[in-house]
C-alpha cells in the first residue's frame, strides 16, 4: 500500500470512530423521535444535492433498510443547487407527489452547509412541521459564507445536526505541490446514517413494533416479501419495488 493510501486508511478509520462517539448523543436523541413516527406509519425523507445524493441513496430502498424511507432527488444532479428558489420549488414538487407530513423527519445532507438548495429544502420542511436533521461538516459550515440570501446555513436551521467531522475542503492527504485528496464526507456520513438507522430499528423493536425491512432481491422470496412490506407505503415511494 502506498504511503498516501496507508495514511488515509489510518486517519479516516480513526475519524469514523471519533465521529461515532461525538455524534452518539444526537443519534440517541433521534432514535425515539424517528422510531415513534415510523412505527405510526410515517416516512423518513432524505435529500442531498450533488455528491451528497450518493449519501442520500445509502439508506433508500436497499437490502436491510426500512422500506419507509424516500428520497427527494435532484434531476439536475446539483448543477443548479445555488440558484436561489430552486430548492423551494424542488421541495414543493416533492411535497405534492409524496407528501411532507408534520411530525415526520427529513435528513438534509450538505457537506458545506452553505448551498442554496439544501438550505431551502430544510426551510421548507421545517415550515411544514418536519423534524429537520442536518448532516454536514461543522468545521466547514461554521467558517464558509452561505450563498443563500437568508444568511443561514444548514446547521442553523436543523433541529438536530450530525457532524461528519470533515475538514474544510473535505480532503485529508497532502500529495505535495498544493494537491490534496482523500475525501472523508462520504465514508463518515454513510457510517453515521447507518448507525442512526440501526438505533431507530433497535428502539422500534424495544417498543414491540415490527420492522418493515427490505431483503436482498437475490434471496428466494425476497421480491414478494418486499412488495408485501412496501404495500402501505407505495404511494409515497419514488423508488418502486420490483
Amino acid at each position: 500500500m502506498s504511503l498516501p493510501a496507508d495514511t488515509f486508511y489510518t486517519r479516516s478509520t480513526k475519524l469514523i470512530a471519533t465521529a461515532r462517539e461525538s455524534n452518539q448523543p444526537v443519534i440517541s436523541a433521534l432514535a425515539p423521535i424517528m422510531g415513534k413516527n415510523l412505527a405510526g406509519g410515517g416516512m423518513l425523507h432524505v435529500f442531498g444535492s450533488g455528491h451528497s445524493e450518493v449519501l442520500a441513496r445509502e439508506i433508500i430502498g436497499r437490502a436491510g433498510g426500512l422500506v419507509c424511507v424516500n428520497g427527494m432527488l435532484d434531476p439536475t444532479g446539483g448543477f443548479i443547487e445555488n440558484q436561489v428558489g430552486y430548492g423551494t420549488v424542488l421541495a414543493g414538487r416533492y411535497d405534492r407527489q409524496y407528501e411532507l407530513r408534520s411530525g415526520e423527519s427529513i435528513i438534509v445532507i450538505s457537506n458545506s452547509g452553505k448551498n442554496s438548495a439544501p438550505i431551502e429544502v430544510a426551510l421548507y420542511a421545517k415550515q411544514k412541521g418536519l423534524n429537520v436533521i442536518g448532516l454536514t461538516s461543522l468545521a466547514m459550515s461554521t467558517t464558509a459564507a452561505t450563498v443563500h440570501p437568508s444568511g443561514q446555513k444548514l446547521h442553523e436551521i436543523a433541529n438536530h445536526t450530525l457532524d461528519n467531522l470533515g475538514v474544510p475542503g473535505d480532503t485529508l492527504i497532502d500529495l505535495g505541490d498544493g494537491l490534496m485528496s482523500g475525501p472523508t464526507s462520504t465514508l463518515v456520513g454513510a457510517m453515521l446514517l447507518n448507525l442512526l438507522m440501526l438505533e431507530v430499528m433497535a428502539w422500534m423493536q424495544s417498543q414491540g413494533h415490527p420492522l418493515p425491512l427490505l431483503r436482498s432481491q437475490n434471496q428466494p422470496g425476497a421480491i414478494e416479501h418486499n412488495r408485501q412490506v412496501g404495500e402501505k407505503y407505495k404511494h409515497r415511494l419514488s423508488k418502486q419495488l420490483a
